[in-house]
């Protein structure tokens, strides 16, 4: 894969199976470098394989699609030109889509009510005088912001106090109902009228204009966000939230109930319990969660494990996969009568896994392949649809049966696969010096080589490289750049202890196991350079990228990128930082700096390219500068790219044209570090 490849690379949301079992809609989109955007639409997947794939929709950005209880319509979320999301619904026959939503800053999700007459969506409600709500003022003309409180930014989005994530409901309009026609004239101003006159007399019913948007009921106010809103069987709307007294200086989400009527106290379901999804079974008598434990403190999320929590008639939670070794990723849709359909992650590779009431956990084996996101096929146990991803290839939609066997319903990514056809890795696993295994890949380009190694260090640190289709590694290696990268200690995917043992010691195991399982992939896989090493990483990987180089010289180059870079200032800059140092590098401040790269970084002599985003609320772009400028008052070879408008995520969701940037920047530092033969 090359950088100019990129308008080829496919995403695909999770599949939404129709009721009847026959066909699925997923949402696929692409970066477009023509649009600067993500450009994508509905398809809808016949599961019988009698049709090819077709596009339903023809929006720029359509996405998240799902369809209602019945299967007559289709939900999904549209973006027009002001970029703001809003709920539209078209025909699972096909048609026109009709609006359903118009919330001022767009919506982030929304689900169906059983009986399909209502829509429930959450939506960031902005304080008046604010983003864009009066005409004239600007962001930098808004009032001054007061805040009182620890938690009040979010990477990605900006300040979160003034306009938080509230509950509503909306009636779903009759796609086949009358379309609305914008009144002009004598008929706009009869129309103003009746509105001022509604309003003055106080009137509760909104003045009717067919066909039109109508107007949402906003169900939750005051200092809370909101997510996941999901309908139970029996009609109880749920959705999480962070509502208790303490919840600023916390991480304790729990699930309510919330009633269709305004401002109504909601009812926790497991009062206590940290839970942040919900799903009922199909026959009504278990609820089923998503939660994590955060100990005493309800902040010691280190390496801790998503599972699988049932609530049933007792009121008592009860966690159904274990604690230790299961590690519960994300989403839960019904599956059967009596269960649920989640994913997990093992060893990098992550896998569908089914819950029933009854305890009984079942894994469904998938190879080389890794499960995105899946949706049972009603009245067939033994086979689920799946969105997947494999060594080989990006996203595609297929159906997984029990023995593992998948058949692939779609082509999505065949453009990109005919372009470049892209490396397999080859599994490795290493010895760290305590005699610990450390698990990853090796990818090799065409060629005998000796081919120059990129160390690659992924994120989190609790997150994973897997053995599944990564456009940064396809990238490198079409370049002519082997890529070594591995899971160590404090990544996800191998159980509690391995994402646990590197708490208040960053810097220690982890850096020891990346070392030792580079040296073992030099030594066992044919190649590879042993003398041309350079290593880059971000987030995380961008704190141990700087912390090897503050460390040792063996490395050509390095690239430093969106790193966590200085644990100190990260307190206050970072919109996590108020829980996220104390939890990975302890509360003693003398402690914590022992594990900052930024106390190492006079030691680095290797030079350095270091990336960041002006926008990044996560590891904020000052220490970067910081860093940087300690490099070059050094006299260490080392430069600054800053990309304007972006975030943390820039990498993964960036405009195409800086992602595009980004690779050819990076491809340009190491063919001038460690340059091809």
């Amino acid at each position: 894969m090359r950088p100019d490849h990129l308008p080829l690379l496919p995403s695909v949301s999770a599949p939404q199976v129709h009721p009847d079992g026959t066909w699925a809609v997923v949402a696929a989109s692409y970066p477009s470098l023509d649009a600067d955007a993500y450009v994508g639409q509905l398809w809808r997947i016949d599961l019988r394989g009698a049709e090819p794939p077709r596009r339903l929709t023809r929006g720029k950005a359509d996405a998240a699609p799902q369809f209602s209880p019945g299967g007559s319509l289709i939900g999904f979320l549209r973006a027009p030109a002001d970029g703001r999301p809003q709920v539209h619904v078209i025909p699972a026959a096909g048609g026109e889509p009709v609006q359903a939503t118009d919330a001022k800053l767009g919506v982030g999700e929304f689900t169906f009510a059983p009986d399909e007459r209502l829509l429930a969506f959450t939506a960031r409600t902005p304080e008046e005088g604010r983003y864009g709500t009066l005409d004239g003022v600007g962001a930098s003309a808004e009032d001054a912001r007061r805040i009182t409180t620890l938690q009040f930014q979010s990477n990605g989005l900006g300040w979160t106090n003034d306009r938080r994530r509230q509950l509503f409901v909306t009636e779903v309009p009759d796609p086949y109902g009358e379309p609305f026609v914008e009144p002009k004239g004598r008929a706009a101003k009869a129309l103003a009228d009746a509105k001022l006159a509604a309003a003055a007399s106080d009137l509760d019913k909104p003045v009717d204009v067919p066909g039109a948007v109508r107007p949402a009921t906003q169900l939750t106010r005051g200092d809370f966000d909101h997510s996941d809103p999901t309908f139970v069987p029996d009609g109880t709307l749920l959705a999480a939230s962070s509502r208790h007294d303490e919840r600023d200086l916390d991480l304790l989400t729990e699930v309510f109930a919330f009633a269709l009527t305004p401002d109504a106290d909601p009812r926790p379901i497991a009062p206590g319990l940290n839970a942040y999804e919900a799903c009922g079974a199909a026959d009504g008598a278990t609820m089923f969660l998503i939660g994590a434990d955060l100990g005493d403190t309800n902040r010691d999320f280190v390496g801790r494990l998503g599972g699988v929590f049932a609530l049933d008639a007792s009121g008592e939670p009860r966690r159904l996969t274990d604690a230790q070794t299961v590690q519960v990723e994300h989403g839960l849709t019904p599956f059967g009568r009596d269960g649920v359909l989640t994913i997990v992650n093992e060893r990098g590779t992550t896998r569908p896994l089914t819950v029933r009431a009854d305890g009984t956990v079942a894994t469904w084996p998938t190879g080389e392949a890794s499960v995105l996101g899946a949706a049972e096929i009603p009245g067939d146990p033994t086979r689920i649809v799946v969105t997947v991803t494999t060594p080989d290839s990006p996203p595609e939609v297929g159906i997984l049966d029990a023995s593992g066997a998948l058949t692939v319903l779609t082509d999505f990514s065949g453009r990109l696969r005919a372009a470049s056809p892209g490396v397999r890795p080859i599994e490795l696993t290493a010895t760290a010096s305590d005699g610990y295994p450390v698990h990853g890949w090796a990818y090799v380009p065409a060629g005998d080589g000796p081919h120059p190694v990129l160390l690659n260090i992924h994120g989190g640190p609790h997150s994973t490289y897997g053995p599944t289709f990564f456009d940064e590694f396809q990238v490198y290696a079409e370049a002519g750049y082997a890529v070594v990268a591995c899971n160590p200690r404090g990544s996800g995917g191998y159980g509690e202890h391995h994402g646990r043992v590197i708490k208040d010691a960053m810097g220690d195991l982890d850096a020891s196991d990346i070392l030792s399982f580079l040296d073992h992939a030099l030594a066992s896989v044919p190649g590879l350079d042993a003398s041309r090493v350079g290593v880059q990483g971000g987030s995380y990987g961008g704190y141990m990228t700087a912390w090897l180089i503050g460390h040792t010289d063996r490395f050509a180059a390095a690239i430093v990128e969106r790193g966590f870079l200085d644990t100190e200032s990260f307190i206050g800059h970072s919109d996590i930082g108020w829980f996220f140092v104390e939890e990975y590098n302890g509360t003693d401040a003398a402690h914590r700096v022992t594990q900052s790269p930024m106390s190492f970084a006079s030691e680095v002599r290797t030079p350095t390219l270091v990336i960041h985003s002006e926008d990044d609320l996560r590891c904020p772009l000052g220490p970067a500068l910081r860093y940087y400028t300690t490099l070059k008052l050094n006299k260490v070879d080392a430069e600054l790219l800053v990309f304007p408008g972006e975030n943390h995520e820039l990498s993964r969701s960036g405009t195409p044209h800086h992602r595009k940037q980004r690779f050819d920047a990076i491809l340009d530092w190491w063919g001038r570090h460690l340059p091809l033969a």
